[in-house]
């Protein structure tokens, strides 16, 4: 019989520290072996076990929806990818000149270093800006537990809102930190998706920037060299697009299951690939004579753009994270630890 009382959080917090000295000393093993391992197939072995290993990693950080799908975000999904491209000498860690540090913090956090031929890359937001949206956050945040009496369509246009502002502050919160301790310039990670013109626009240049450049040069590229070759240089294009969906709609559904431990019924999958499929044929029809002739206002097209995400999200993006609760667990995580903070400015005083 146990004399103390288990403790979730406690046994949260100790799978996390595990999980993520792991990971630190996985990158350690990177950066000092595998670098020195000339790349290709070789190079590749010895990061395949690293691999794996960040797969299996989110499953240590269950019932935590944040822990966990932060973690799966910056581990599994980038850090692979990142490694994969590695591998091979491409990508992100592959600079010869990068340290210790910096390697680590490159793969492990949703940052790129900016390069100093980069100029054209967009600069980092004011500390206005993300203190406006942290507000607005928190507002959301505090409108949704009045859920129960909020209409369901409402409260899905609700849930976009946070998961923007929520991704956007939180992708901030650790770039920053390695942007000044480090001395480093990194790109972008958002730029005001809710001014896109067109499902081009958002989903090449403004959502979710570090994700955009993963996918370009680990899907993107190699696979329009490869249609191109069969199909011609534009068809090429657009099946190196969708396959780019693709990838990305089987690591969401990856996520949802480490979220939900639930067997996937594909929603999620479906919303990415059509997206795929529509942002293809935009770039078609915009290469196309129809497309030089004839285009939208830039304020017509953008209500349709963020209209098509925000109709198409409350239907395939969000049913399977609200089906099985895993919206209430992770809203209740920040109720608790604001909360907490609460109680922290009240002792001071």
């Amino acid at each position: 019989m146990y004399d103390v009382a288990y403790d979730p959080s406690k046994m949260i917090m100790k799978s996390f520290f595990i999980s993520w000295s792991a990971i630190f000393a996985s990158l350690v093993f990177s950066y000092f072996i595998s670098k020195n391992i000339k790349p290709g197939k070789i190079r590749l072995i010895s990061l395949l076990p690293i691999v794996l290993l960040f797969t299996l990693i989110p499953l240590n950080l269950f019932p935590s929806p944040n822990i966990c799908g932060i973690s799966a975000f910056f581990i599994t999904w980038l850090a692979n990818f990142k490694l994969l491209l590695f591998a091979f000498d491409k990508g992100p860690l592959s600079s010869p000149s990068l340290s210790l540090v910096q390697f680590i913090s490159a793969a492990s956090l949703p940052i790129k270093i900016k390069k100093p031929h980069d100029s054209q890359m967009g600069t980092l937001k004011s500390p206005l800006n993300y203190a406006i949206k942290f507000v607005l956050l928190t507002i959301v945040i505090r409108v949704c537990e009045y859920r129960s009496s909020i209409h369901h369509n409402l409260l899905l246009t609700i849930y976009c809102l946070f998961i923007y502002l929520n991704t956007e502050i939180l992708l901030a919160m650790f770039a920053t930190p390695a942007r000044v301790l480090l001395k480093i310039e990194i790109e972008p990670q958002f730029d005001e998706p809710y001014l896109s013109t067109s499902l081009q626009d958002f989903w090449g240049r403004r959502w979710n920037l570090m994700v955009s450049s993963i996918l370009r040069s680990s899907v993107y590229e190699p696979v329009r060299s490869i249609a191109g070759l069969v199909v011609g240089k534009r068809w090429g294009s657009a099946c190196a697009m969708l396959a780019s969906f693709v990838v990305s709609a089987l690591m969401h559904e990856l996520i949802y299951f480490y979220l939900t431990r639930v067997e996937p019924t594909w929603e999620v999958s479906w919303f990415f690939v059509l997206h795929g499929v529509c942002t293809a044929l935009e770039v078609l029809v915009k290469k196309s004579e129809f497309g030089e002739k004839w285009r939208l206002n830039r304020l017509v097209s953008g209500v349709l753009t963020i209209g098509f995400v925000m109709g198409t999200s409350f239907w395939l993006f969000f049913p399977q994270l609200v089906r099985n609760k895993a919206d209430l667990r992770g809203l209740e995580e920040y109720r608790i630890v604001s909360q907490w903070l609460n109680d922290q400015v009240v002792r001071l005083i």
